[in-house]
């Protein structure tokens, strides 16, 4: 299984919750056992979106550092 996205949301600027809502309506683009990402600069993106994983049973893989924010990767698991 790969770890690299197939589908990147771009919610850079965007306030919690909005890139959770986002990641909620697009996780379905990918197949299930891929990596979609999310990006964001809200520092609530860092607890949120891993804890929305456990809640909804997908796995958060990794946050990546980049220039402005972070990219989240999640393995869409159902």
């Amino acid at each position: 299984m790969s770890d690299r996205p197939l589908v990147t949301v771009e919610a850079t600027g965007r306030k919690c919750p909005i890139p959770i809502i986002m990641l909620a309506g697009r996780i379905r683009e990918v197949p299930i056992g891929t990596v979609i990402a999310v990006t964001a600069d809200d520092p609530a993106a860092k607890t949120d979106i891993p804890a929305w994983c456990r809640l909804k049973m997908h796995e958060f893989v990794a946050e990546v550092p980049l220039e402005r924010g972070s990219a989240f990767h999640i393995r869409r698991m159902y």
